[in-house]
């Protein structure tokens, strides 16, 4: 009886001594499945954000490679639209009785004062001295470089009588009955290519008739009738 006793005893802590066992063996194996399923995981996950930052940075690459490409053809297309100007030389301008003075005579600066410098009824040097002042206004006010020079030598004469050159005024301006003084070449010039723009050369100007010279005598020197001979004959000598 004690031998089976013993037995069964034994038999008891050998069973228990194998499901302590098998315990141990399907929690150790647990442990690494979950170890294994969390170091997949954590490997997808990094696949996957390194995938999104590469598609990120092919999306901010292209961006940018089309604002680069927008930048270029815009540019481009900015220099087509701003073709070079085309200048003709001196011997090509001409002049008429009849012509617009609000048409520039197609010269460079350069040529222009090249011109200006080569003068020879320029006794006085006024000319060639304002030749670049009197071409940049000339291209603000819309005027023609010639008849802007032969108005000048028509009512100041060539050599700039001394009345005109102290007041700087150099088109006869008037105020109250006398010629008005300006404190400089510069701004006389600029006071008569603003006053012919302005009133005698645009339409709804107080002066305005045309934009030849018999249409500017009308209101200039209504009461002469030499005076368009006389700024044509300017205008000649200064390209002949």
């Amino acid at each position: 009886m004690e031998t089976n006793l013993n037995s069964s005893e034994c038999a008891l802590k050998i069973s228990r001594i194998i499901a302590v066992f098998v315990i141990f063996v399907i929690t150790g194996t647990s442990i690494g499945l979950y170890t294994s399923n969390t170091t997949q995981v954590a490997s997808v996950d990094e696949e996957s954000a390194l995938e999104m930052e590469v598609q990120i940075a092919d999306v901010v690459t292209t961006s940018a490679e089309r604002n680069l490409n927008t930048t270029s053809r815009s540019a481009e297309e900015r220099i087509v639209e701003e073709p070079k100007v085309q200048y003709i030389s001196i011997d090509e301008i001409e002049i008429s009785r009849d012509m617009d003075l609000t048409q520039r005579c197609g010269v460079s600066k350069e040529d222009f004062v090249e011109l200006m410098s080569g003068l020879r009824y320029d006794t006085s040097g006024f000319f060639e001295e304002n030749a670049e002042i009197i071409y940049d206004l000339c291209e603000e006010y819309e005027l023609n470089e010639i008849f802007f020079c032969g108005l000048i030598a028509g009512e100041s004469g060539f050599n700039i009588a001394s009345n005109h050159r102290n007041k700087h005024n150099y088109i006869s301006m008037m105020s109250g009955g006398s010629m008005i003084r300006y404190g400089s070449d510069e701004e006389g010039l600029e006071a008569a290519a603003a006053l012919l723009h302005n009133k005698y050369l645009s339409e709804g100007g107080s002066c305005y008739y045309g934009t030849t010279l018999s249409c500017v005598q009308r209101r200039f020197c209504p009461n002469s009738s030499t005076w368009v001979g006389l700024i044509y004959g300017c205008m000649s000598k200064i390209v002949n």
